[in-house]
Order: structure tokens, then C-alpha cells, then sequence
């Protein structure tokens, strides 16, 4: 498996995703002066790049922002899966949101996918689409009477769905399951490399290796000081980075994981598979296994297999303490399901489940009636990122959206959906304060080659990573959102916050939010460690 420094490719995690590799490195200049704009974007995966197409299309004089490349966020790090079969079962959002209005979240998600089917053939784009179909079976540990409500109420949201014993027979998957139609699957990096091509061939700009550092209601300032004044600011970084608490205390952040396997061709059906989840009586969310799908070379398919889900830096609550054992859990359980020759990816992905299963699409709430955000992608972010580019456009130009009201980031369901809320805030506060301590060790000698720990120099915390025997890299421990403690990840070898999902290169350098800036770094050699701690404690 290829890691970013193997092909010097950067992305917001160390392993190379098969996007990724399979796709051009879409690169544009580097702001270099003040500017203005109509409206500013800020973001460029799939949610950004969806809105500024569609308002440069209407005429809008639009710049898109990007601190990396184009799709080197979570766009590039999904499965892909295209569908309107989503992480919360239909007849659990029926109780949250009535059946008039779960009939509108599942026409939405259908309508993205029609979307993104129109903008392919307008744009002529080559991304490997296709409409195929999905299906749902049941998790050993769950019951099948869950099959049958869900049938009942994906029926009555309009979804065309059909109950029958399982469509496509492998090892150790039988039973019932739900084969939903008209779903589909794409190249997600191919699919927002051409709307970015779209977007500057009809005027609209994108900036890339361009951080807006600080963003307010007339625009953003960018790390190199330069000024972008905007009359509509969109922020669509996948966590929003100009919001400090609003929205941090409506969503949680998980990690999710992901496998490429080799599989001789033509030996699966195609189509999107899922499980209903490990029904665990403590979680709030049902971690679940999701496999498609992807033409590969003329001998073998890629079989895309993802799950084993946990909190974002609270890996030590989790049954394994290693992130890296996850996608040997994943091969584990594809094997033996799949035929399966060899493994040629693992990456992983951040997913924000809001406390109502449902994204924050809109005006950011008690910001000014100029901020836009994009968040909270449940598991389904490609789809709400084409939703955000339908219902904030029509947002800016003061036109009615049938979806609008329902994906507000101020609605508020608190009364019907409060117990997620709750569950996971004071699960996640429990772990966070549980595992706060437990990576603080005493002296540098317990770290190992790839390994990270905290180090506490008179009271104060400071993260440390070593690269090899030699060298240590060593930042602050307090994440630049609210102050967390980061916990260092194995797999990624990031330092990730576990109250808000921020997350830091092991040089301190951010990659995700909510955090927008990054933590001091301090390099040194291990034999001048204990020599330096004052000139480190100085500097960070």
C-alpha cells in the first residue's frame, strides 16, 4: 500500500486512497495578492466545488479556495457508494421527523444522484458512473424483524425497493435483504476534477496550497496575509473552521476505514452492499461493513470494502487499541465473504454524525446572514455535498429550495432526537477524561520508531513522534479548537483531537477541523531531548 510520502501526493491521511492514485493531481495557482469576489468558497472537495458550479453557471462571479488540491479532503477518502440507503434506517427517521418529511430526505438524496448523472453528460465527464443497484442484508447480531420495518418505511419515503431472500450469493451471506434500484457508484476525484474544469471554463477561479486563515462576514484572510472581501461566504471544509462551538456540540466524530482488495473479474455481481450493524446496546451508532465495486485491469475487480467505525481519537474505548488492526478486522471479515486474492489498498476517512441523522446545509447559525456552512455528512457526504449545491445557491439568490428547511443547520430536534445527543456527548466527555492521561509517559525512551506519546515538562503537555532512533518531532498537545489533548494515530500517524475530530500532521501541521491553525513544532534529536526541554517548553 502507497503512503503520501511515497508519492509526495498530499492528502488529509498518510495512505494513498485508490482515487487518489487513479486520478490527476489537480493542481491551480496560489493567491498571491488581495482580490474580491461575489461570492468565496472555501473548500474544494465535492460540496464546494457542487455550489460554485452551479453559481457560476447562473452568471455569480465565484472563487473556490483549497489548502490542498482538489479532493485531498474526505472527497477523496470515501467508498463512493452514490445511494439514498442511509446510515440511520428509515423507520428511525420516520420517529424523528414524521413520514411527510422522511419521503423529502430520501427524494434528496435521489435527486443528488440524478444530479450528478445530468452534470456528467453536460460536462462530458469521465468517471466511471453507473447505475446499479443496493443491497441491504441483515448483521448476524441484529433481527429480521429490522428488515421488515425498514421495507415498510423505505416503501412509504418513495424508495423503489423490493424485499427478497439475498440477490447475490456468497459465503456466509444469506438470508433476507432489501435490493434497492436505481443507485449508483462514480470516481469521485474524476467526477470533481471535471467540475473543477467546468467551473474555470465558465469564468469562476480556484485557488490551491491556499489556506484562509480567518473568516468573517467580508470574507477571509489567507495564511500569506492576503485579503479575499466577498459578499457570500460559503464554508464547505467538511467541519466547519470558522465555527468555534455552535456546531461542534451538534455532530461527533468518527473514523471509518477501508479496503481494496483484488478479486478475479467478473467473480461478484455488481452492486453496493451493506449490513445493518452491530447492534450494541451501548452505541448510539451501529458500526456497519459497506462494499462496492471498481473496474480494476483485465484480470481483477476492486472490491471496496469499508467499516469498523469508532470516535475520533478515543481508539483505547474501543475493543482494540491499535487503529492499524482495523483493516486487518476488514480483510478478516471480507475474506470471508469475498474471494479475495490480495490486498492492494487501506485507507481511512472521517465521518461527522450529526445528533439527528440528517447534514447542516445553509446559513451558519448566529453568524451573519452572509456565512454559509456544509457539514455533518452522516456517512452519506457525497450526496449532501451535490444536495449543498442546489440549496445554497438558491440560498444566495433568495429562491425557494424544496429541501431547505429540512437540512437548516438552526432547526433543532432536541426533543426527538436528543437521547443521541445526549449518549454520545457524555460518552465522548467519559472517554475523553478516561483515556485523557493514557498516553503520557515519562521519558522518550518508551517511544518507538512511528510511535507517538505525551510528554509532560513542568505540568505542561507536549505531543511527541519519532520518526526513527534519531530524530523527534514534537508539538503542542493542546489542539487549537478548544484545547483537547491529542491522541496520536497509529494508522495515519496524525495527532487527532478526540472532543471535535480536529486533526495535525506529526508536524503539527492541520488537516482537519473544526481547528483552523497549527500547533508549534519543535524538531530535535533524542539525544538532546532531556538537554532542551526548557528551550522546548519556550518555543511551543
Amino acid at each position: 500500500m502507497k503512503t503520501n510520502k511515497e508519492t509526495g501526493q498530499v492528502t488529509a491521511g498518510s495512505h494513498i486512497s485508490y482515487w487518489t492514485e487513479t486520478s490527476r493531481q489537480n493542481k491551480y495557482s496560489t493567491l498571491t495578492m488581495d482580490t474580491e469576489t461575489d461570492i468565496l468558497i472555501v473548500g474544494g472537495g465535492i460540496a464546494g466545488l457542487s455550489i460554485a458550479y452551479q453559481l457560476v453557471k447562473e452568471g455569480r462571479k465565484v472563487i473556490v479556495v483549497e489548502d490542498g488540491i482538489i479532493g485531498s479532503g474526505e472527497t477523496g477518502r470515501t467508498s463512493a457508494h452514490l445511494s439514498a440507503v442511509l446510515d440511520t434506517r428509515y423507520f428511525e427517521l420516520q420517529t424523528i421527523y414524521g413520514k411527510e418529511q422522511t419521503k423529502l430526505i430520501a427524494a434528496s438524496h435521489m435527486k443528488a444522484i440524478d444530479t450528478i448523472e445530468e452534470i456528467i453528460r453536460a460536462e462530458l465527464i469521465e468517471c466511471d458512473f453507473k447505475r446499479l443497484s443496493g443491497q441491504l442484508s441483515l448483521h448476524e447480531t441484529d433481527k429480521p424483524e429490522s428488515i421488515a420495518k425498514e421495507y415498510h418505511a423505505a416503501m412509504e419515503a418513495g424508495l423503489d425497493v423490493t424485499f427478497q431472500e439475498f440477490v447475490c450469493h456468497f459465503k456466509n451471506i444469506t438470508g433476507p435483504c432489501l435490493e434497492f434500484k436505481n443507485q449508483a457508484s462514480f470516481h469521485p476525484l474524476k467526477y470533481i476534477n471535471g467540475l473543477a474544469d467546468a467551473i474555470v471554463k465558465r469564468g469562476g477561479t480556484i485557488y490551491t496550497s491556499t489556506h484562509a486563515k480567518s473568516i468573517d462576514s467580508t470574507g477571509a484572510i489567507t495564511s500569506e496575509g492576503h485579503r479575499i472581501t466577498a459578499k457570500h461566504i460559503v464554508v464547505a471544509t467538511n467541519s466547519p473552521v470558522n465555527n468555534k462551538y455552535m456546531m461542534h456540540l451538534h455532530q461527533f466524530p468518527y473514523r471509518t476505514y477501508v479496503i481494496g482488495a483484488l478479486i478475479k473479474k467478473d467473480s461478484v455481481c455488481d452492486a453496493l452492499f451493506w449490513d445493518t450493524g452491530v447492534q450494541k446496546k451501548d452505541a448510539s451508532f451501529q458500526p456497519y461493513h459497506y462494499v462496492r465495486l471498481s473496474d480494476y485491469n483485465n484480470v481483477f475487480d476492486l472490491l471496496i470494502c469499508g467499516g469498523e467505525d469508532h470516535p475520533t481519537g478515543l481508539i483505547e474505548a474501543t475493543d482494540n487499541p491499535d487503529e492499524k488492526q482495523k483493516y486487518k478486522k476488514l480483510i478478516n471479515w471480507a475474506s470471508e465473504r469475498f474471494p479475495i486474492e490480495s490486498i492492494a489498498y487501506e485507507w481511512s476517512g472521517q465521518v461527522l454524525y450529526s445528533y439527528d441523522s440528517l447534514a447542516f446545509i445553509g446559513k451558519n447559525p448566529f453568524d451573519h446572514g452572509n456565512i454559509y456552512i456544509v457539514t455533518g455528512d452522516c456517512g452519506n457526504g457525497l450526496t449532501y455535498g451535490v444536495m449543498a449545491g442546489s440549496i445554497i445557491p438558491d440560498l444566495i439568490n433568495e429562491k425557494p429550495n424544496l429541501f431547505a428547511d429540512l437540512y437548516k443547520p438552526s432547526r433543532c430536534k432536541l426533543l426527538k432526537a436528543g437521547k443521541v445527543f445526549l449518549d454520545e456527548f457524555i460518552k465522548g466527555l467519559t472517554d475523553y477524561y478516561k483515556n485523557k492521561d493514557s498516553q503520557i509517559v515519562e521519558s522518550i525512551d518508551s517511544i518507538a520508531p512511528g510511535d507517538g506519546k505525551i510528554i509532560e515538562i513542568d505540568g505542561s503537555k507536549y505531543a511527541v513522534s519519532r520518526n526513527n532512533y534519531e530524530w523527534l518531532d514534537v508539538v503542542s498537545a493542546e489542539c487549537t479548537h478548544l484545547g483537547c489533548v491529542v491522541k496520536w494515530n497509529k494508522d495515519e500517524n496524525s495527532w487527532d483531537c478526540p472532543c471535535h475530530g480536529s486533526r495535525f500532521t506529526q508536524t503539527g501541521i492541520v488537516i482537519n477541523g473544526p481547528a483552523n491553525s497549527n500547533l508549534n513544532h519543535y524538531k530535535i534529536k533524542s539525544t538532546e531531548f532531556d538537554k532542551y526541554k526548557t528551550q522546548i517548553k519556550e518555543t511551543l
